[in-house]
Order: C-alpha cells, then structure tokens, then sequence
C-alpha cells in the first residue's frame, strides 16, 4: 500500500521535477532552441512557481474616483477588479494573483511575465471603445480658420521648421480602412499661414500635424477663448502615431462629442489578417469586433442613417481609424485597423472583450523578479531543505534505529505528497512556502518521537513488541492531534487574513500538517502492524 501511495504521487510530481529540472538547467540559448511544444504539456501539470520563484511582474494599482459620483465609486474597485481579472485571464497568464487593498487600490502578481510594457498597457488601458461621427470637412476647416483668425493677434507658438512645405504621402500615411467601407477621399491642398494653420498639413481629407508640434496645438486649443470657437457638441480628437520617411505625425480630427455606440455592446473580438487588394488593410492585423441584438440594431441603424459620412472608431480617446460609411451594415459586425503588429492586435481584442475599466488606474509601484534572482532562490531553498531533511533523517536513524528508518521513509512520503498535492490543485509554491516545507520537515518527526518514547517505555516495562506498539499509538494519539489542530488552526488564520508570501506559508503548513499526520499515524504503523503479526518479531530496535 506504501509503494502504491508513492506511485500515485510520483505521477503527479514527475511533471514537476522534470520540467524545471529541464528548464532551470538551460542557458537562456538554449531555451530559445527548445520548441515549446515539448515543455507546454509538462508545464501544464506542473507545479506552479510564484513571482519569487520564477520571476515576473508586482504592480500596486490604483483606481482613480475623481471623477465619479458617490453612487458610482461604491463598487468601482471590485469591478475593475473583475475586469483586470478578466483580462490576465484571456492573456493566459498562469497562476496570478490579484487581491483588493484598502479602499482604493489592487495588488496584482504575474509570475513569469517579463513584458513589462506590454504588461502594463494591458492591464492599465481603459479600453473606452467609442464609435462617433466625424464633423465634414467645411465644418472643420471652418472652425480651424476662425481660431488661426482669433490667435493672429497675439500668437507666440513656433512650428517645427518645414511643417508648412512637407505632405506626407497618402499612400504610406493613410490609417486602413475597413473592407466594408471605402477610404478616405484623395488629398487636398492644405493651409499655410496662420499660427495654427501653419502647424498643420494636409493628409488626404485629414489635417495632421508632426509629432514635435503636438504639444503646442493642444495648448491652443485648451484656451478657453479658442474652446468658445468650437461648435457645441463637438470636440477635437487625436490620432494613432503614423510615419511618413522621417516624420512622424497624428491626425487631428474634429468630431462629435457624444458617441453613437461604445464598446458596451461588445460579445466578441478576434484578430485576424486583413485580406482583398487594398494595402492599408491587406495582410495588415485587424481586430474583428461582434456585437450583441441590441448593440447589431443601433449600429445598423447608425451606418444606415450616416451613408457618406465618416465614422471614427475611437480607443481610450485616440482614433484608431474614421471609415467612410458606404452602406448600411446589418449584420452586427465591425473592425478595427491600424494596429503595427499582431500583438498589439491581439492585446487589443484582450482588453475589448474583457470590457472596459470603470475608472481609470493608476501604478503606483511596480517591481519586477528577474529569473536569475528566481533561480537562486530555488537553489537556496532546495539546499536548505535537502540539509535539514538529512539532519532530521540522520538524528532518527541514529537515535531511533530501526523505528527511525521507519520515520525516515514517513517523512520521504509526506514531502512527495505534498508537492503531489499542490501540483494536484495547480496550487503556486512560493518562497515562504518553501519555508513551510522545510518547517513541515522538522515538525513531521514529532509524532513518530512520541510515539517512539511511549513505545520504550512500554518495552522496558516488559511487554512484548506487538503490546507495546498498541500502547505507543494509543497513548500518544491525543497529544498529536491537539498539535496538530492548534497548528491547523493558526494556520487556517493566516490564509484567511494574510496576503500573499504569508498565505503562501500558510497554505504549504496546512497541506504539510495534514500529510505528516498521515504518515506518521497511519504509514509507520502499518509497518510496525506488519513487522508484529505478519512476522511476529521478537524484539523492536527503537
């Protein structure tokens, strides 16, 4: 029966000490050689290792109610727990941890995570998605002109030298289009003189303006005298990044400041390749949105309503893409192109699925484990316990003899079910919880001690060996489980209350206490029950 329950176990751990012993033995060379189909399976059933061990990403977070309601902040924590939640979940991030702190903000660990950019845009993002109508081009050259008219008098921004004389090419800097509508109509001559003016050139049917000039048209246009010039409901809006040669430019557009239809009604998004002949969309990444039977009515009664005019699709305040609508479209689907690669696509449809944070968050600490750091600690833990499970094992053998091999083979059984365990329930070892391993080694052998001293005196009061076995279990078996409870219980405590590296701990010494009890109650007297009446022994050596 011993060697059935160390079987068992041993199909659980193989996974486990194969894969790391594969993993933590390459150089990082050799890791980029090994396909991951090979590890992916072992990984899977492996024991997970948290932040300290194999390194990774910690975040504080922090959600910004400034700016709602009473009523709207009361649970807006745990939704945008939820959503970040959500969102580490579809990036396939394993094991991570995510725990509400105080009123306001979020710890968040994602252990093996070293794309810290990435990262950080993933779970930071508000994910805003807003569909709204673009003003026409009379209107917006209208508008630009009265506020070039207005800062004429007293303007002292100075453009980028060459902004007027350069076009950028519609070819390289048009932003895609969907396939279901056309692209933006061909360019025209844009203005030259005036303080804004001259800050702005002409890209298609849009204005742009370079990167280095940005800055000074958003201080134009947060005056309070140049925001009366603008119509009311209307708003300027920036675009994506594009490059044309050397410059580097965004659209600015002018807008509608309520939005037709936003990413609430959003059941589904996926990346894909953009197909047909056009090579704004052609084999460019594009993210496919599906709404739901409300969020499909709206939009098709939106673009069927608005044929001809341009539609922006807007990300967390930035336009990603404004199609002309050609025709009405019923069938509740929508795309989204402009994307650089297909990561940023595929982070994208993350964020769009998982919905939209309530409220804005902001880091406000942020660390990162770097595997090197996580390797060593692996080592030293490893060290620490292989010394005190020889220490532990050489003391009983030599005080104990025979009794003590037996409580040796107890204690080799009782670590492999509790790394069995935790790889059962895809649990996640950290360093505290190696602590607690080592801990459940020194605290294993207690039992077997009582029970062993109870049996010494049984047997020099004369009984046999099978009497005094019996006695020995009998009389000890009260005090054990009073330890072990009162051990139990602190232990359930601190994974009620504690956070992370302590409920680590915490989780390793429940599984550690359970199983030394086990063994040492139940294995070692199996074999002692074996060694007095199967082979009816003479004389225990204890």
């Amino acid at each position: 029966m011993v060697i059935g329950i160390f079987l068992g176990a041993g199909w659980l751990v193989y996974p486990t000490v194969v894969y790391y012993a594969r993993y933590y033995n390459l150089s990082y060379e050799e890791k980029a050689k090994v396909p991951k189909s090979k590890l992916e399976g072992l990984k899977r059933k492996a024991l997970n290792l948290g932040l300290d061990l194999q390194g990774g990403m910690y975040m504080i977070l922090e959600v910004d109610k400034s700016k709602l309601s009473p009523e709207e902040a009361k649970d807006v924590v745990d939704r945008a727990l939820e959503v970040i939640r959500n969102r580490i979940d579809q990036w396939g991030v394993s094991e991570p941890s995510l725990q509400k702190i105080g009123g306001d903000r979020i710890m968040v660990q994602l252990p093996g995570v070293m794309e810290r950019e990435r990262a950080r845009s993933l779970i930071g993002r508000t994910a805003l998605l807003e569909f709204k109508l673009l003003a026409d081009e009379k209107t917006t050259m209208d508008v630009l002109e009265r506020i070039d008219k207005r800062l004429s008098a007293g303007f002292t921004e100075t453009p980028s030298p060459g902004t007027a004389t350069t076009a950028a090419p519609e070819s390289t800097a048009a932003a895609p289009a969907p396939e279901t509508t056309a692209a933006a109509p061909a360019d025209t001559t844009g203005p030259t003189e005036g303080p804004l003016l001259s800050m702005l050139r002409a890209t298609g049917s849009d204005m742009a303006v370079l990167e280095d000039d940005v800055d000074s048209v958003n201080r134009i246009l947060a005056r309070e005298d140049v925001k009366a010039l603008i119509p009311a409901g209307y708003t300027f809006a920036w675009g994506k990044t594009e490059e044309a040669g050397t410059d580097k430019f965004r659209r600015l557009y002018l807008l509608k400041a309520e939005a037709e239809i936003t990413g609430a009604y959003i059941t589904d998004s996926k990346v894909t390749v953009g197909g047909g002949n056009d090579p704004k969309v052609a084999n460019k990444p594009v993210v496919l949105l599906s709404f739901n039977r409300q969020g499909s009515a709206r939009f098709a009664q939106i673009t069927g309503r608005n044929v001809g005019k341009r539609l922006a699709i807007i990300l967390d305040g930035t336009v990603y893409s404004a199609p002309v609508i050609r025709e009405r479209i019923a069938g509740g689907n929508a795309q989204i192109t402009g994307m650089e690669s297909m990561d940023e696509a595929r982070e994208l449809s993350v964020v769009l699925k998982a919905g939209a944070l309530p409220a804005p968050v902001n880091i406000v600490e942020e660390r990162s484990v770097g595997p090197t750091l996580g390797g060593d600690s692996i080592r030293g833990g490893m060290i620490a316990l292989i010394v005190g499970f020889l220490a532990v094992v050489l003391f009983m053998a030599i005080y104990y003899r025979v009794g003590g091999l037996i409580a040796d083979l107890a204690l080799l059984l009782n670590l492999w079910l509790i790394v069995a365990v935790l790889a059962l329930f895809h649990a996640t070892l950290t360093f505290p919880g190696m602590a607690g391993l080592i801990l459940t080694v020194g605290m294993a052998v207690d039992a077997n001690v009582l029970i062993f001293e109870r049996m010494r005196e049984e047997l020099r009061a004369g009984k046999s060996p099978r009497a005094a076995v019996e006695a020995g279990y009998r009389r000890s078996i009260i005090t054990i489980l009073d330890a072990n409870i009162t051990t139990i219980l602190s232990a359930l405590v601190l994974m009620k209350f504690g956070t992370g590296p302590i409920k680590g701990f915490a989780v390793v010494l429940t599984i550690g206490i359970l199983a030394s009890f086990f063994t040492a109650i139940f294995v070692t007297r199996l074999i002692f029950d074996y060694m007095t009446v199967v082979k009816e022994v003479k004389k225990l050596a204890i």
